[in-house]
């Protein structure tokens, strides 16, 4: 999916870096993310659900908040309530490009912010939650044995993933300061809540807590098996097919119109990560599919190999045109399955006299139903009229060129 690099100002008007992930077709909405504690808008989890949602036609827009990542400012001077003001900054931005958000999504304390900043955000009619803590105090227990030191000087260097971050009493006493159980109660837009049983950073307690606040419409998915950072690629993957799947009854995603003698959709494939081979294929807004390779290639197998998609066409194709058929001269077929194998078999080369390979699709037709011996063999004789058989057959071009690279600001 394209992406945007681009910046804007943050609550106090510091440029905060962000990047805008696009979807290759029409925009069918827009979501604003908010990533976890301390981390960046580029970790794993944000930039494969935002991938992911672009895919589905869902601009996702993630940045980083003051003094994270590539943004500007100083994280000793931030709070949670400049988060806020930081992300309700990020929807007036996106609000200016006729892009304002419908849809919150938040990491951990991230998912504690987009709680409360969707009253200052108007556009918005869905909030997703990923491991969010009930309280915002509960990100204290990250640096704890500093808390006395903080106290007693006003503010002190914490190691946090493996990084130094300055943690002043201003934000220890801000986060003390902060309760979420108004902003949850009056968030006057649907809640999906998704959260992990084994996360041992922020406990499953905590996504009880925000669900029974709440009011409906309220839904909440387990993440089983999933880390608090969701740093494994298909708990991410998941997580993202879940929060588009909900996110569809509360947003309107209808795509626009084809003017009229528009031909058929574009289909579009985008590769997951640079490992393996699992790729992302969208066609319109509704239909999803993965594409892989075997685990023996290479692959993670979590999906149909490009030739087992061959076969799926001219299967279908198939058991359509011979339904189409037997509808049309109302003949008893009560159903119709296809089995196809396909495999490379020796050719003699007509012009040369060389053996060469060609591909070979072997296909089964089964038929029920109270059909004759002709209507059977007529049957078959129609399956052979399948376009997709056609055009295996016969061949045909395929034109490539290549797409200029997206301007970016």
């Amino acid at each position: 999916m394209p992406t945007e690099q681009i910046t804007f100002p943050g609550h106090a008007g510091t440029p905060l870096a962000a990047r805008l992930d696009m979807p290759e077709g029409p925009v069918l909405a827009t979501a604003l993310f908010a990533h976890c504690f301390t981390c960046s808008k580029d970790i794993p989890a944000a930039r494969r659900i935002a991938g992911r949602l672009a895919a589905m036609g869902i601009a996702v827009l993630r940045f980083d908040f003051t003094g994270l990542g590539h943004s500007k400012g100083e994280f000793a001077n931030t709070s949670f309530s400049s988060n806020v003001a930081d992300l309700i900054a990020a929807a007036q931005y996106l609000a200016g490009r006729n892009m304002a958000p419908q849809l919150l999504i938040g990491h951990s304390l991230g998912g504690a912010a987009v709680l409360r900043a969707r009253a200052g955000i108007p556009s918005v009619k869905g909030v997703v939650t990923l491991g969010a803590p009930f309280d915002p105090a509960h990100v204290a227990h990250n640096f704890s044995c500093a808390l006395a030191e903080i106290e007693s000087k006003g503010s002190a260097e914490v190691t946090l993933g493996g990084r130094p971050f300055t943690i002043s009493q201003a934000f220890v006493d801000d986060i003390r300061s902060e309760t979420l159980n108004v902003a949850i109660a009056h968030l006057n837009a649907a809640l999906l809540v998704l959260h992990a049983p084994q996360d041992a950073i922020v406990g499953i307690e905590n996504a009880a807590n925000i669900f029974t606040t709440a009011k409906h419409p309220k839904s909440f998915i387990t993440l089983d098996g999933t880390d608090h950072l969701i740093s494994r690629a298909p708990d991410a993957e998941y997580a993202a097919e879940m929060i588009a799947a909900w996110a569809g009854r509360y947003i309107d995603m209808t795509p626009p119109a084809p003017p009229p003698g528009t031909p058929e959709g574009i289909l579009r494939v985008s590769e997951v990560t640079p490992d393996g081979f699992l790729q992302d294929i969208q066609s319109g807004p509704d239909h999803h599919a993965y594409a892989d390779e075997p685990l023996a290639y290479g692959g993670s197998n979590l999906g149909m190999s490009p030739y087992g998609f061959v076969s799926a066409g001219l299967g279908a194709c198939t058991s359509m045109t011979i339904r189409m058929y037997a509808r049309r001269k109302g003949w008893p077929l009560q159903q119709v399955s296809v089995e196809i194998s396909h495999d490379k078999v020796h050719a003699q080369d007509a012009t040369t006299g060389n053996p060469s390979r060609i591909d070979q699709f072997t296909r089964v037709v089964h038929l029920q139903g109270d059909l004759s011996a002709e209507q059977r063999s007529r049957l078959l004789e129609i399956a052979d009229k399948c376009p997709v058989h056609r055009t295996l057959e016969h061949g045909a071009r395929v034109v490539t060129r290549l797409q200029s690279p997206l301007a970016t600001s």
